[in-house]
């Protein structure tokens, strides 16, 4: 009887070894798995999550992520409260400016949404849209124009006023922006 209580003893360490392993190999896989994944992952697996989107300048920005590409996000924003005014479109956001996001659930990857190209090419296609912009930049101050060029890390805003086409009598300056002080960007 006693070699019976024996292996059966033998039976259960055996198991709780064998499953505090199998515990310890699942967590492995679990953080090295999380760390491969990154905050364009995580909003391009976003779907109708309502998130909030906290900036550098201090602002912040609440809305569904409509799109998600290398470095940037376009958030389609909805109004909370008693919102008056005109109302707020889509904006586009540069991950640098991203200080922080809530309102995401745990999920990553699995999703449709998400482009390849950069910053650089999705100003640029507003460029040559010739979209008339509202532009944040990092001290929270608000410019109104067109994006004449994007270079490798800088656009080029004409300034004038959002009611106004880009005509060269409208233009009251230019403006340089690095794309590393680039916050915000809304049409006007």
């Amino acid at each position: 009887m006693r070699w019976d209580d024996l292996f059966a003893d033998l039976g259960a360490q055996w198991d709780a070894e064998s499953r505090r392993e199998l515990d310890a190999e699942v967590a492995d896989r679990t953080r090295r798995e999380r760390a491969s994944v990154g905050l364009y992952e995580r909003l391009a697996a976003a779907g109708d999550d309502v998130v909030s989107i906290s900036l550098r300048s201090g602002a912040a920005v609440q809305g569904r992520v409509a799109d998600v590409g290398d470095g940037w996000l376009l958030i389609a924003t909805v109004v909370s409260g008693h919102h008056v005014g005109p109302p707020i479109g889509p904006a586009l956001v540069p991950f640098a400016a991203v200080t922080s996001v809530t309102g995401l659930s745990v999920r990553a990857g699995g999703t449709e949404m998400g482009r390849k190209f950069g910053l650089g090419y999705a100003l640029r296609g507003l460029s040559r849209d010739r979209s008339v912009v509202l532009l944040t930049d990092l001290t929270g101050a608000v410019a109104a124009g067109t994006i004449d060029a994007v270079g490798q890390d800088v656009l080029e805003l004409s300034e004038h006023a959002a009611d106004l086409p880009r005509r060269a009598e409208n233009v009251t300056g230019r403006r340089l922006v690095p794309f590393s002080a680039l916050v915000l960007l809304r049409p006007a």
